[in-house]
């Protein structure tokens, strides 16, 4: 993946075939790049975001991306990296396009407490860690209202 190019669906982040892994510090981050080292992955098989690089990006894009960009959650993907990096955590993304690279790419994740990891495919994006608040992923569509319930308004 180039990060002077980063893949994109309708002009925000998505990159299909990857794991992105939100770390806490830098140091986790190069941790995590050891750590996936020693499991076979190469160099250039892993991408680092600063905080300050991943702001930039998401800011970017957010400004130019096509109104289909929010039907699925790759809007709301970018704007939760923004936030993340907000809290400086930095991100990792590692090129993982068969399970057996993201079973190891999760443990790894697993091991340095990431924030988030997200596996990307092509029509749907996983997270392959559980939240700290207990909360599960939510299948979201307008018909469910999820959106007006977040907004405070019942359905």
């Amino acid at each position: 993946m180039d990060k002077n190019n980063p893949p994109e669906s309708f002009g925000v982040f998505k990159p299909v075939g990857h794991v992105v892994i939100t770390l806490r510090s830098a140091a986790d981050v190069q941790a995590a790049e050891h750590a996936l080292s020693e499991q076979g992955f190469s160099a250039n098989e892993m991408v680092r975001y600063t905080s300050a690089e991943m702001i930039v990006q998401v800011d970017e894009e957010i400004a130019t991306a096509s109104p289909m960009a929010a039907i699925g959650q790759d809007l709301n993907l970018i704007k939760a990296h923004r936030e993340s990096a907000e809290e400086r955590c930095q991100l990792l993304v590692v090129h993982a396009p068969e399970d057996a690279h993201v079973e190891k790419v999760e443990a790894v994740a697993h091991r340095f407490h990431a924030v988030a990891a997200q596996r990307y495919g092509r029509f749907i994006t996983e997270e392959l860690i559980d939240t700290d608040d207990g909360l599960n992923q939510t299948h979201e569509s307008t018909d469910t209202g999820l959106d007006d319930v977040a907004r405070g308004r019942q359905r």
